[in-house]
């Protein structure tokens, strides 16, 4: 007899979902509407009805996390053994199929898969081993090159040539593909490729898994590459019922290759109509809802649902305009002790930023304030890669006897000294008693390795000649512009969010206060107290303050980071929160040019996803939403003037509150006033310009934007505007036709 028991509690439009007859159809589930419950129930009622075995499910998500909780959910709804059901992520099933089917693959058994730092060590060998010059042709951008055409499902022969460099770029590919044959390895682009060309051209094999699996159920649909439409597409036979459970509103990864117009070509190729909407959100109160949904709606290609829920209508929107990024990060560890004063869980609320380089000031607020946190699905500021490389560089240049910070950068980015060589060093430091920096410094090494050592020891010794007469925001930026980092990170995958990490260290330098520094420092490694003696002021040279900076970047990395299981409030990215929820979500950096991204703005396809991505950001508050925004903000090393995010006029004024804090309620006195003072004497009118830098303009063509710069005077009177819809343009001033807002 059929229990019922797995389909109590289910709404409609999820019952609808669950017991659909044999056949296609595209589940488009809204953010928090339950759609993992759906899909698992939809599992379990299959099995209990008899209408397939455990063993002709195939079921595929994108993470392992989602399918052990798969299993673990059906496991919980029927008395199976769930171990050998085909349920995994896509690498995962193509693995275990690769395995089977190794002979007919062209794979030995025992085949190794290689992730991404194998992989890595496999290109840098074949380059040394094909004597190619790594400055053009650079191990991270052949990886990108080879994975990038791989998930598009092209071989090397398949893969058209515009220049010199991409015909290099595929014989290397192709050269990488023998290699791997050779030693009988796959990277995980492969995994996927090889076994879609495995079903390709095996005719009985593809057809005994299309008849071994007559029900195919797809999660997370919107997040498919073309490849894994393609593959599902030759799994899926002439009778097989596919399921796909995704959301068109949250498809925020086309820069990793997922293609948002799978899920229209999945309605047209299979579901021929059969779409259901789960649209009742069971996670967040109604004003919250009504706002993902106006923003939504302005995008164009949508497949279209509206959201909503019955815990009721909520608490508004807070929004607040700060003037600084500083007391942006003020007031928001202002709301969250409130927060917690009001019986919040510090796990329960969350900071959401678009740039991982946000972070740094958020991070430096909540340090002072004594609140613990965690940035979840990344590091820490001062504990990114490209961060303690940079510091590393610093550390060399206050101290060339520093060991550490020697071993950490002599060969990032690479320069040619070998393992061998860095282990003839280490041996010539200790039998002398020297420090690695003496040892490189008496020339002891020969050939290429020498003459790339003493290029170093030149460079520190340059660099800390050149610093002596600096700035500390100064020395930063030259260190990071010689060192070579930013050309390095260039062609790496996170290449973009590392450079920024970069600049945002200089901003770091600029905004250092070595006198509060320095008294924190001796507090927390000495004991000692306020009236400690310090070097005055006259007294610190360059040197000191960049000491003390390195300092206090160690006590900010060190401190402070919440244990594992601790009661921690969260830090992330907005690609990073995706599928998590919080009581409270705080979205900073509501500005043009920043969320959206200024990279977005050229094409309509990116502010789409742009607005996509601050729809998840939405959806992850249950209770409480703060949005934020700051007037001026460091970044990239420069102070930019901004205009609020064009989302922040997407959302219905009857759904927002303005909102201050201390930081703005104290802007008439102490450190705010004489910021205030300063921005507003240097955005005053000039006598030969009636403009001023930070004021809001409008043009006929360009729309709404605001001046940063001033340039010029008389006939040849210029401003730079950064408008909302193209970004930056200079304008001549006699013909910019230019009004105030």
């Amino acid at each position: 007899m059929i229990s019922s028991n797995i389909l109590t509690g289910l709404n409609p439009q999820q019952l609808e979902a669950v017991t659909l007859p044999h056949g296609c159809a595209l589940i488009l589930a809204g953010a928090g509407s339950g759609k993992t419950r759906v899909l698992t129930t939809r599992i379990a009622w299959l099995i209990q009805t008899g209408q397939v075995g455990p063993y002709g499910i195939l079921a595929v998500t994108f993470t392992n996390k989602a399918a052990r909780e798969m299993l673990t959910r059906v496991a919980a709804m029927l008395p199976i053994n769930t171990r050998g059901m085909w349920v995994g992520t896509f690498h995962g099933l193509c693995n275990r199929m690769l395995r089977i089917h190794h002979r007919d693959a062209g794979l030995p058994q025992a085949f190794q898969i290689l992730d991404s730092q194998d992989q890595m060590a496999v290109i840098k060998r074949l380059l040394k081993s094909l004597d190619v010059d790594e400055e053009r042709y650079s191990p991270r951008d052949l990886q990108y090159f080879v994975n990038a055409n791989k998930e598009a499902g092209k071989r090397p022969s398949a893969v058209e040539a515009g220049d010199e460099w991409s015909r290099r770029m595929i014989q290397l590919y192709a050269e990488y593909d023998q290699q791997c044959n050779r030693e009988g390895a796959v990277d995980f682009a492969e995994l996927l490729l090889r076994c879609y060309e495995l079903l390709s051209r095996n005719e009985t094999l593809r057809a005994h898994y299309q008849q071994r699996f007559a029900h195919i159920l797809v999660d997370e649909f919107q997040d498919t590459n073309r490849l894994q439409y393609r593959w599902l597409q030759l799994l899926a036979g002439a009778n097989s019922a596919m399921f796909a459970v995704g959301d068109d509103d949250q498809s925020i990864y086309t820069f990793r290759g997922a293609s948002p117009q799978n899920m229209f070509d999945f309605e047209r190729d299979f579901a021929r109509g059969k779409v259901i909407k789960l649209e009742q959100n069971y996670r967040s109160q109604g004003n919250i809802l009504d706002a993902a949904n106006a923003l939504i709606s302005r995008n164009s290609k949508r497949l279209g649902k509206k959201l909503w829920t019955q815990a009721g209508e909520g608490s508004p929107l807070s929004v607040h305009e700060a003037l600084t990024d500083v007391d942006e990060a003020a007031f928001i560890v202002e709301r969250i002790q409130g927060l917690r004063s009001e019986g919040t869980r510090p796990s329960e609320i969350a900071v959401l930023y678009r740039a991982n380089a946000q972070s740094r000031v958020l991070e430096h607020a909540l340090f002072n304030a004594g609140l613990p946190y965690r940035v979840y699905g990344g590091l820490r500021f001062f504990e990114r890669q490209e961060i303690k490389h940079a510091l590393a560089y610093l550390r060399l240049v206050a101290n060339p006897e520093d060991d550490g910070a020697f071993l950490r950068v002599i060969n990032i980015p690479a320069r040619g000294i070998g393992s061998r060589s860095l282990e003839q060093l280490q041996e010539i430091s200790r039998l002398r008693g020297v420090s690695l920096w003496q040892a490189a410094c008496s020339k002891p090494l020969s050939g290429k390795a020498a003459q790339a050592l003493a290029a170093f020891v030149q460079l520190i010794e340059e660099l800390a000649r050149d610093c002596r007469e600096l700035s500390l925001p100064e020395i930063a930026e030259r260190v990071i512009a010689r060192s070579g980092l930013k050309e390095y990170y260039a062609g790496d995958k996170d290449g973009r969010d590392r450079i920024e990490n970069l600049e945002e260290l200089i901003n770091a330098a600029a905004g250092f206060d070595p006198d509060e520094s320095l008294l924190r420092s001796e507090q927390a490694v000495n004991g000692l107290g306020s009236d400690a003696e310090a070097p005055l002021p006259s007294e610190r040279d360059a040197n000191f303050i960049l000491s003390a900076f390195l300092a206090h970047a160690a006590l900010e990395a060190g401190e402070h980071q919440a244990a594992a299981g601790a009661d921690a409030l969260q830090l992330m990215t907005v690609h990073a929160a995706k599928g998590l929820e919080f009581q409270a979500v705080f979205i900073s950096g509501l500005e043009e040019g920043l969320f959206p991204h200024e990279n977005s703005l050229t094409e309509g396809a990116g502010v789409e996803e742009e607005r996509r991505l601050m729809y998840v950001a939405i959806t992850r508050a249950r209770r409480h939403l703060c949005l934020s925004h700051a007037q001026t903000r460091m970044l990239h090393g420069q102070t930019r003037y901004n205009i609020p995010s064009r989302f922040l006029d997407e959302l219905p004024a009857r759904l927002i509150r303005r909102v201050g804090g201390r930081a703005a309620a104290r802007l008439g006195t102490g450190e705010h006033a004489a910021t205030a003072v300063a921005l507003s004497t240097y955005a005053a009118p000039s006598p030969a310009s009636p403009w001023r830098i930070g004021q809001d303009v409008v043009h006929p063509k360009f729309g709404p934007g605001v001046i940063v710069s001033v340039l010029g005077g008389g006939d040849d009177a210029r401003v730079e505007v950064n408008f909302r819809q193209v970004g930056r343009k200079e304008l001549v001033l006699a013909y910019a036709r230019l009004t105030p807002a």
